[in-house]
């Protein structure tokens, strides 16, 4: 279930904040709960109340959100969305995701900078997935399988079930079990010996396997829920299958440090009959096909992976392979893609501009498809210093922004302060201001709003907006001291005579905003045993 994350310092960071977390957690008597309308599990994990298993998540993903390899990228951001948002409606519709649990966890999920082959479930509903993972599978239908696993963990409270084997073990025991999780395919340190192996020769060895021991119960159940939660969401079964596989296939090769994914998730010769038992229900079929987008968003991901400029060179020669043409149309379009993203990267725009007129001349496209090939038309506007005509490209008549569609509007949004027009500027405000309203937990729009506000000079809603941003990053003593220098502004201003009706009505939202931060940060503060 859990992973190693990004790098040894983050992970040093996410070792002490889990044993101290997990030293802290209350534990009740266990109270188990049955469930008639569906199959046996292995407990619900009520002993761990909703919200300190959401504190120790927000503990972690405060980590994670600071740290230089978690990646914001709205387009992939959108393409997993576009596959999580069913697995999230199917799970509520089998009962799984209770009207509570969605309520107090956070279910957002985070792309993390990453080449290896990983996912991870954090407590709190905070979900993870390396780059390699996106640009390995080879549909969306594989990667909905990966995503359905961890989701599953999430809802059947594994989580919270581990944490209260402290009752039985201690509470330090869990806190070690959790870094060793944490640390478990981790790149051997230079004394030789992972995190993870230092943990176990710590004097725990026994303890911490009996718990691995009951976190192969786990896998089995998150593989049997999990398969329900993505069949019903209306993904191919197969896709289940070939991932799994893709998992056995590595595992043959002993697992070589590409597949990270299988040291926390063991292909245990159960859960591989299991995966065979259900490829013999299915009716017989081929691999799930890979179509334009997925292979696009394939591609993407390898290059925002920072493979190296030689990798980059490699990906952007594809595209002039002799043998292209007869590819499958997907495959041409994820060739090309890569090459566009890779020569942008390496700041070769005739090139990349090439490849992008090749990659249109295609056609098609469904509207998806359609809509990456305009967002990448507009990026390359965009890094090769033409903010004008990313602009022009992503609002244009013909574009209709659909609601979910964050890529657009935060692409838009950038290519217009870009241009440094006070007047592009106030469009940008404009239209983040209504996406802020009904999606606030953007923090990259907060971001990209703040400099919009700065273009047009308004520094006190860029100041609140660079706090709010803050804020949903969970750094809350970022976010007071930024919301504190806005409110010393306002009062600056009233006392000059400079500020109007709007502003009163600003500095007011300032006031309360500080008031709730400052409590998130004494909380926060607390948590963590500092006075």
């Amino acid at each position: 279930m859990f992973s190693s994350l990004v790098s040894s310092r983050l992970l040093q960071r996410l070792g002490v904040l889990s044993v101290c977390a997990a030293m802290l957690l209350p534990v009740a008597p266990l109270q188990a709960q049955s469930n008639q309308s569906k199959l046996p599990n292995l407990g619900d994990g009520a002993e761990v109340p909703l919200g300190v298993e959401r504190r120790l998540g927000e503990s972690i993903a405060r980590e994670i959100y600071r740290d230089p390899d978690y990646l914001d990228d709205p387009v992939l951001g959108d393409y997993l969305q576009s596959i999580w948002q069913p697995l999230l409606a199917s799970a509520r519709q089998r009962g799984e995701l209770t009207a509570e649990l969605e309520q107090q966890f956070a279910w957002e999920v985070a792309l993390i900078r990453d080449r290896s082959i990983n996912a991870f479930a954090l407590p709190g509903g905070y979900l993870g997935v390396h780059l390699g993972l996106i640009s390995a599978v080879s549909s969306g239908d594989e990667l909905a399988s990966v995503l359905a696993h961890e989701l599953s963990h999430v809802t059947q409270r594994h989580i919270a079930r581990m944490i209260s084997q402290q009752g039985r073990q201690g509470p330090l025991v869990m806190g070690a079990m959790i870094l060793g999780m944490l640390a478990a395919s981790r790149t051997p340190t230079a004394s030789g010996m992972s995190a993870a192996n230092a943990v176990l020769i710590g004097g725990q060895a026994a303890a911490i396997q009996s718990q691995l021991n009951f976190s192969r119960d786990m896998e089995r159940e998150a593989d049997r829920v999990g398969y329900g939660v993505m069949t019903e969401a209306g993904y191919e079964p197969q896709g289940f299958v070939t991932m799994f596989e893709k998992l056995q296939q590595a595992a043959r090769l002993n697992d070589n440090g590409s597949f990270p994914y299988l040291r926390s998730h063991p292909m245990t010769t159960e859960r591989i009959s299991d995966a065979q038992a259900r490829q013999q229900l299915l009716p017989a079929k081929g691999p799930v096909p890979t179509t334009a987008m997925h292979a696009m968003m394939s591609a993407r991901a390898q290059v925002l992976a920072k493979p190296g400029v030689d990798v980059l060179r490699t990906i952007a020669a594809q595209a002039n392979s002799s043998t292209l043409t007869s590819s499958p149309k997907a495959k041409q379009a994820g060739v090309l893609y890569g090459a566009v993203m890779a020569d942008m990267k390496q700041r070769n725009f005739a090139e990349a501009r090439q490849h992008l007129g090749r990659l249109q001349a295609l056609g098609g496209f469904d509207v998806n498809a359609q809509r990456a090939v305009r967002l990448l038309s507009a990026e390359l506007a965009l890094a090769a210093g033409d903010a004008a005509q990313a602009v022009s490209l992503l609002e244009s008549k013909t574009t209709v922004i659909a609601n979910n569609d964050r890529a657009t509007r935060i692409q838009l949004a950038q290519s217009r302060v870009a241009t440094r027009k006070p007047a592009q500027g106030k469009a940008a405000a404009s239209d983040l201001s209504l996406w802020l309203s009904q999606h606030p937990r953007d923090a990259t729009a907060w971001l990209v709003q703040a400099s919009a506000f700065e273009l047009q000079g308004d520094a006190l809603r860029a100041i609140r907006a660079q706090a709010e941003a803050r804020a949903m990053e969970l750094d809350y003593g970022a976010a007071v001291d930024r919301f504190k220098a806005a409110q010393l502004l306002a009062h600056q201003m009233a006392s000059e005579g400079k500020l109007d009706r709007g502003g009163h009505m600003e500095a007011s939202i300032i006031d309360a905003r500080l008031r709730d931060l400052e409590n998130l940060r004494r909380e926060q503060a607390l948590e963590r045993g500092i006075n």
